[in-house]
């Protein structure tokens, strides 16, 4: 079982990266999954979409391959976005006009939205509404808001409120294992074919 986790921040040493760390070491040290990477969006290392992905232009095949496969390994999926400006950034929602169905089609996705105050809300409908259409990735219907993130998931438990860190490590390792149910129910609708159809290549 392998678990890619997206961390949607354009930042450097953002707090979407902080969480994604946390996730990646609950799935681990949880035994929830076998494998479990990060590919972080920091520092855009997706230049915007062009016309050359449709075309299969060399620099793009080169640049999304290693993605690509990584995508097809992957069991399911965590996708961590920061509000920014009531909104999910524009290097995550060009990710996913980048991927399609061969990388993530049929396979659980679990949302997880970071805010520095009170936020956070906005980018799970964002993703919910807009983000899968083509690409077929399907959301579970558990998500983790979390809220004045500097204060929660840190090494140093001074650096913490301690109550709310300890509910968002308790609901975070609960929605990684409601994540992992998912993945194995729907790895045997993924194999059984009936998800290819090439008459139906894109979502309505």
């Amino acid at each position: 079982m392998k678990i890619t986790i997206i961390s949607g921040s354009h930042r450097p040493h953002s707090q979407s990266r902080k969480v994604a760390d946390h996730i990646r070491d609950t799935l681990l040290d949880e035994g929830i999954c076998e494998q479990a990477e990060i590919f972080s969006l920091e520092n855009n290392p997706l230049p915007l979409w062009d016309q050359g992905i449709w075309e299969g232009e060399e620099k793009w095949e080169t640049l999304l391959a290693p993605l690509r496969r990584t995508l097809r390994e992957s069991d399911a999926l965590v996708i961590i976005a920061p509000e920014w400006h009531g909104q999910v950034p524009a290097g995550l929602k060009n990710f996913f006009l980048i991927v399609g169905k061969n990388e993530v089609g049929h396979k659980p996705a679990l949302i997880v939205t970071v805010s520095s105050a009170d936020g956070g809300a906005y980018p799970v409908a964002e993703l919910r509404m807009s983000s899968y259409k083509n690409n077929r990735i399907c959301y579970i219907p558990e998500q983790v808001i979390i809220r004045n993130v500097e204060s929660v998931l840190n090494a140093d438990p001074a650096d913490n409120n301690a109550d709310a860190d300890s509910y968002f490590r308790e609901r975070i390792l609960w929605s990684l294992q409601v994540l992992r149910a998912y993945a194995d129910a729907l790895k045997p609708v993924r194999d059984s074919g009936i998800t290819v159809n090439d008459k139906f290549g894109f979502g309505m």
